[in-house]
């Protein structure tokens, strides 16, 4: 019983001395090996011009939802939006997504390439290869496109061209609007100058 006592006790005493010196071993090791920090290397996701954000701040990916006075929801939304003046609260964005759904189930999508929104005027103002695509099947283009806020009413700024169930056509101006004679009803007109080529269904 006496030496296994005595064969603990020195088991103990050397691992007192053996695992500390390991520690420190492990240790030192890890310090050595451990790459060398170059205090030049940026970080690859931080390639941010902090001056440019403070002179032109912008906001990712806004959205903006409301709803007409005719009961009609409308929303845009953007990759990109930039302030441009504070006291007429406008607002230029780039690569933009709207749509509009009127009370009688008819929705109408519109794309286009940037836009100019004016909330004081309740305004917005879509340029670059508008399109404007409607539950009814016509696909408009335009170059222009001015939008009210707080009413149904898409007014193309000059020529459109267009196809639809009738086919293809041009015209001087397009407008979609409410109709006043019949309340919740809403009218898509082409005018000035309309040229249609009948394309009868097969």
């Amino acid at each position: 019983m006496t030496t296994h006592d005595n064969n603990h006790s020195v088991l103990v005493a050397w691992l007192k001395v053996i695992l500390p010196l390991a520690a420190l071993g492990i240790l030192s090791t890890l310090f050595l090996v451990s790459r060398t920090i170059d205090p030049s290397d940026a970080i690859p996701y931080a390639d941010v011009d902090v001056n440019e954000l403070a002179r032109q701040p912008r906001i990712t990916a806004p959205n903006y939802a409301g709803v007409t006075s005719d009961g009609a929801a409308l929303t845009i939304s953007a990759a990109e939006a930039r302030p441009e003046d504070l006291q007429t609260e406008s607002t230029t964005a780039t690569t933009l997504h709207a749509a509009l759904v009127t009370p009688d189930g008819g929705r109408t999508d519109i794309t286009a390439a940037a836009a100019s929104i004016n909330s004081a005027r309740q305004k917005a103002v879509f340029e670059g290869a508008v399109m404007i695509k409607t539950s009814t099947g016509y696909v408009v283009t335009a170059d222009r496109l001015i939008s009210a806020l707080d009413q149904t009413m898409l007014e193309s700024d000059g020529p459109v061209q267009a196809t639809g169930p009738l086919g293809q056509l041009v015209a001087g101006q397009m407008t979609l609007t409410e109709d006043t004679a019949t309340k919740g009803t809403y009218l898509l007109v082409f005018k000035n100058g309309v040229k249609l080529v009948y394309l009868p269904e097969k």
